[in-house]
Parts: structure tokens; sequence; C-alpha cells
């Protein structure tokens, strides 16, 4: 182990993903989402930085950097892929990448080490992990001797939607000199850059000595450092949760300026005193930042067409369709992007997907739930699904997983019915516990104090109407809870 390189992974898993909606929810963002394949983008980031280990390269486990409501969500799907979590940076507001990556070098060097830092974002895919795991190793070698490192992509197309970064071309090495970042050009520059050569896509994946980082953030913006710095002085941990949920404080956190990576730094080092590297990637990169990108990478009929869930198209050309509950059919459309959820469906011009952020942002001027949360909504305990409601009721299927609970709570303003349909429920209500088990059903009045468990070793299913004259969900006074949550 002396000999290896040591390596932290760094997975940046902040962002809402508003142009794949209504797939990508705040609550349940992009990143989370299995866009490519049976594993969800920060899946696939995890499982990519965590191959890179080898004879020379030690992995540790990999710090998240993300917010206090996607904790859990990210801790299940890392159970799920089996990869231990070394911690999770909660930031307590986004501000950008700058910060956010000065947590993680911080959270680095606490205990006197001074790894390698691959730091990628969560939302992305690659299908050639081979020519991934090559290129990341020349970048932690390069990093290794206090460079650092970024990721570009090779690009085959003019386009307009990325930065780009300009690199001295040495087709026999495989790192190369940063000559210049350029913004997000025209079509014709674009254009120019292909042709002309040497110009790569800016995909935002860095590889540097955590110690570099800090020292080149303290001369090129001492403003981000001090403030994160003294953030991170100020953390706390959850004493009763084994799990490593890491809080830097928030008034220090929320004073500090917002600025990217490439702003605050990379732009700054070209030929200065931090030497900056390039690694040109071609492994089938894409950031998948609107449907149309999602349609570009998925496996297609003869006609152009890309599916996924129960869709039946004729006579449709270079459509794209996700169907998450129902069945949805085409006929004689070409060119659309069409997605479908139990609550939403969005239909769109593939040519304009980009332009899906908009309905978004009407929504929240709306003040409508659909850009916050699905009809079916994950909580560290299972999930719930709310099938119908009306006026002063709603109607909710509950799932508990083997062993956890509910928070022990009570409602200002509504009552409970609770029915089993599938395992065992240990009900708290009052000063009373009962064990329910299948077709057993209980009451909860407004305003006792009440708590649901699954004692059992299968998935607690529920039925759940609730009636009273306010149904949401902010009327849950928790009294005592597993997870930490207020």
């Amino acid at each position: 182990m002396a000999d290896k390189l040591s390596v932290q992974p760094v997975i940046l898993c902040g962002g809402s993903g508003t142009r794949l909606w209504p797939l990508s929810r705040s609550g349940f963002p992009k990143q989370f989402l299995c866009l490519t394949g049976e594993e969800s983008l920060f899946q696939q980031a995890v499982k990519r930085l965590m191959g890179l280990e080898m004879e020379a390269v030690h992995v540790s486990d990999p710090i998240i950097v993300t917010g206090e409501e996607h904790r859990f969500l990210a801790l299940e799907q890392m159970r799920e892929i089996n990869v231990q979590l070394g911690a999770a940076l909660l930031e307590p507001a986004g501000r950008n990448t700058a910060p956010a990556l000065t947590l993680a070098a911080l959270a680095s060097v606490e205990n006197g080490d001074d790894p390698v830092l691959v730091v990628t974002p969560a939302d992305q895919t690659v299908t050639d992990t081979s020519a991934f795991s090559s290129a990341m190793h020349h970048a932690i070698e390069e990093a290794a001797k206090g460079n650092m490192v970024i990721l570009g992509i090779t690009p085959d197309r003019p386009e307009t939607g990325f930065g780009y970064i300009q690199a001295k071309i040495e087709t026999d090495k495989p790192v190369v000199v940063v000559k210049r970042f350029v913004e997000k050009p025209n079509e014709q520059t674009a254009q120019l850059y292909l042709q002309e050569g040497g110009y790569y896509w800016n995909a935002g994946m860095f590889v540097l000595k955590a110690s570099v980082w800090l020292q080149a953030l303290q001369a090129f913006r001492p403003d981000i450092f001090e403030a994160t710095s003294l953030s991170w002085k100020k953390k706390s941990t959850d004493p009763h949760l084994a799990t490593p949920f890491v809080r830097p404080s928030k008034p220090e956190f929320i004073a500090t300026p917002s600025e990217s990576i490439d702003v605050a730094v990379m732009e700054r080092c070209s030929g200065g005193t931090f030497p900056l590297k390039m690694v040109p990637l071609e492994a089938g990169w894409s950031d998948l930042g609107a449907w149309d990108a999602v349609w570009d990478v998925l496996p297609k009929d003869e006609q152009g067409n890309a599916a996924h869930g129960d869709v039946l198209t004729t006579d449709s050309r270079n459509t794209f369709v996700h169907a998450s509950s129902r069945l949805v059919t085409l006929v004689g459309v070409s060119d659309l992007i069409v997605v479908e959820t139990p609550d939403a469906v969005m239909v769109a011009d593939k040519s304009r997907s980009q332009e899906v952020k908009h309905i978004v942002s009407q929504l929240q001027s709306n003040k409508r739930e659909e850009h916050l949360l699905h009809r079916k909504v994950h909580r560290p305990w299972g999930w719930y699904d709310s099938i119908d409601e009306g006026e002063r009721f709603k109607v909710k299927r509950i799932q508990v997983k083997a062993g956890a609970s509910l928070s022990l709570q009570k409602h200002h303003h509504r009552a409970e019915h609770w029915i089993v349909v599938k395992g065992t429920a240990e009900v708290t209500c009052g000063d009373q516990k009962l064990l329910l088990s299948e077709n057993q059903s209980t009451y909860i009045p407004l305003g006792e104090v009440h708590r649901l468990a699954n004692p059992g070793s299968i998935p607690l299913e529920i039925i759940e109407v609730q009636s009273g004259s306010y149904l949401g969900e902010d009327d849950i006074v928790r009294l005592e809870d597993s997870y930490g949550r207020k």
C-alpha cells in the first residue's frame, strides 16, 4: 500500500436537471435516474471511479458532495451497488463547484493525507469504461507530480452547448499542455474549432492533489478559500448515526461566493505558477444535458426511434418515448420527445428539448409541486405513492423497508387510517403499541402521537387514507427520528 498512489474519488452530486423534466425533479434529480441502463448515472459514476483500482493505484471509499435532501437517496443507491461511502458532505446551499471541491479537499487532508482527487460530476455517461480508465490513469500519474489535470472530450460535432479547451497538439503524448479556455461558441466558430483541431469539450472532470487545489484557490480566490475553510472548521456530524454525513456550517457557507472550478482557478493557470495539463478522452462521453442527448446515446430501431417502457409506434421516425406507467403510442410523427410519468406528460420538438427548463420555470412561478417531487416519493425508510386525492382526503400506498421505521410524529390537521396489505406492521399510537398483519387495520386520531415500523424481514406495505382540513407533507411534527431529520 505504501508504494501505491492514493486516489480519492470525489463525486459532485448537486443540480436538479431541469431540462430532463418530468423524469428529473428537484426531489429526485437527473443523477439518480436510470437513463442509459439498469443503473443510475450516479451509480455509474461511482463504479467508474472505483474501477480505477490497480496495482499501482489505491482508490479510497468515495466522497460525495450533495444536498441535505438527497443524502439518503445517494446512500441507498450506493448500498445497491455494494460500495461503502467515505463521506457525504452536505452543502447547506448550492454555491457551484469551486466551494464543493474545496470541501472535499479539506476533508481529504484533515488527517494529514494528501491524495490525488479524481473529481467528476454525478450526471454523465461513458460507454467505453476501458478508455475512461486509461485516460484517468494518465491523469493520476501527472497529478501525482503536482500538476493539475483536466479531461478534454475529443469533439465529434460543432457543439455550441459546451465550453472548449484549446490544447497544444502533441499526437504522440497522452498528456498535453492547456493553452486557453474558450466560452461556448456560436455554430460557425464551433465548426472552425472542429476543422482546426486542438480544441476539446470541457467535461468538468479534474484530477489534482488536494493540497495543490487548496494552494491554487488560496492564490487566486482567497475569499472562497477562507469562507469555505471557516465553514468546514465549524462543521457538524450526526453523532447518533453511523452514516458519515458531514454538515459545513450554514452561515459561513452561504456567505461563500458562488463560482465554478474553471472560473475560480483553472482559467487562471495557463502558463502560471500552477501547471495545467489535459488528457484527451475518447470514451463515448455524454453529459445527457437534455432529452435529445438521451435519444442520441440509446439504441434505436430502423426508423431511428428510441423507447423505454410500454411503447408502440407506427410510421414514426427519430422519436424518443419514455413511458413510466402506461402504454404510450405514436402514429405518423417524427423528431418528437414524449416523456410520460404518473402525474405529467411532456411532448417536445426534439430540436428544442433544451427549452423544457422553461416549463419548469412556469411550474415554479405557479407554485405547482410537479417540479419538486414525483407522485412516488422516496424516503430513507422506503417510499410512498399518492394514488388518489380530493377535497379533505388523500390515499397513499406506503412501503417500509425491513427493520425500518418512520419518525415518531403527530399531525395538527389530519387523521389517518392504515390497512396492512403485505408484511407485519408495528404501530405506536399514543401509549399503545400493537402488531398488525395482512388485512388488519387501525385508526390514528388527529393530533395523536404515532409511529409506523416494520419489525419483519420482508417489506411492509400499507394503504393509508388521510382525512382532514389540510393534507400537506409539512403537517408533520417529528418528535423522534432514526435518520436525524427535523
